[in-house]
């Protein structure tokens, strides 16, 4: 029987609380080989990173929805799947608490957990005069900001290679549905179901009559150009992490990558479900709150249904 490979990351400040060395504990009973993660350097834009074997079974990650996009990095491209356990704040992409590690570990152990896909975003990053481009990808979003804090960049912006939009603004963000619920959503774009396979740009206070979302399918692209008459350079980054200095006259296009991300689920608890939870969303309205009769009149008609 070959032995079992799983790879725990986590971040320095929690590496010896009471919950990783449980789940350490736990998979190394279960039959683990376990290698820890608990600090990595963000890479330049564009630039090699670390990996994990393509045998390793399971990626764990036990922290916020900022160590999952940091895990990531080291299973793109190979198929491992990700488990991410909250010891964060929102933590939207993990599935599990902190106090149900010893459920997760049980369930992992087993073998008792499902793979939900999610796309990603592939990112090019044209230089003035470059004959190649960078290329880069994101699992949530990539932001093209102004790079000099006290002006804009001028930006144009093309779908399918056909001019819709220049404007200046403090920048543009360009989100997958997994995406969707984080700095997107912060500045005013719908959230979007993770099977959607659309890829959602949202400015970033734009100076425009005119400068809405926009959503396209997986076979369009965004062009965002960096004119180059832009008051300011811009600044890419990717998931919060590989960033680059943007020169005017730059453009990046964005669109739908090949490959795929892996996420475990340990429950059936479905996306909207975990977005009432993890929002906290106002299931009963600001009427009902004042109004106990429409509030037991829905109830009744939940228990009737």
């Amino acid at each position: 029987m070959s032995e079992r490979k799983a790879v725990v990351v986590t971040h320095q400040r929690v590496r010896s609380s009471s919950i990783v060395t449980e789940a350490l504990n736990q998979l190394k009973s279960s039959g683990f080989s376990v290698s820890i993660v608990d600090n990595s350097e963000a890479p330049a834009f564009g630039e090699p990173y670390q990996q994990v074997d393509p045998d390793t079974e399971i990626v764990i990650v036990l922290g916020g929805d900022g160590t999952i996009l940091r895990a990531a990095e080291l299973v793109k491209c190979t198929g491992v799947p990700i488990l991410g356990v909250n010891l964060g704040h929102v933590g939207f992409l993990a599935e599990f608490e902190s106090f149900q590690i010893g459920e997760a570990m049980s369930k992992v152990a087993a073998h008792d957990y499902s793979i939900e896909e999610r796309m990603v975003a592939h990112v090019d990053l044209w230089l003035p005069g470059a004959d190649k481009p960078l290329t880069d990808w994101a699992l949530n979003d990539m932001t093209l900001e102004r790079y000099s804090r006290g002006k804009m960049v001028e930006v144009s912006l093309r779908v399918d290679d056909v001019e819709m939009s220049s404007y200046g603004c403090d920048g543009i963000i360009v989100a997958t549905p997994t995406g969707s619920t984080a700095y997107a959503f912060s500045a005013g774009g719908p959230i979007v179901w993770p099977d959607a396979q659309s890829l959602q740009m949202v400015p970033i206070a734009a100076h425009a009559l005119f400068a809405r979302s926009l959503v396209i399918g997986p076979q369009s692209t965004y062009t965002i150009g960096l004119l180059d008459d832009s008051p300011s350079d811009g600044w890419i980054c990717c998931d919060g992490r590989r960033q680059l200095l943007v020169p005017k006259g730059s453009r990046v296009t964005v669109r739908q990558s090949h490959d795929i991300f892996h996420l475990a689920r340990l429950s059936g608890a479905s996306f909207t479900q975990r977005l009432v939870s993890k929002f906290d969303l106002p299931v009963v309205g600001w009427r009902e709150q004042h109004h106990p009769n429409l509030s037991a009149k829905r109830g009744q008609e939940a228990r009737d249904a």
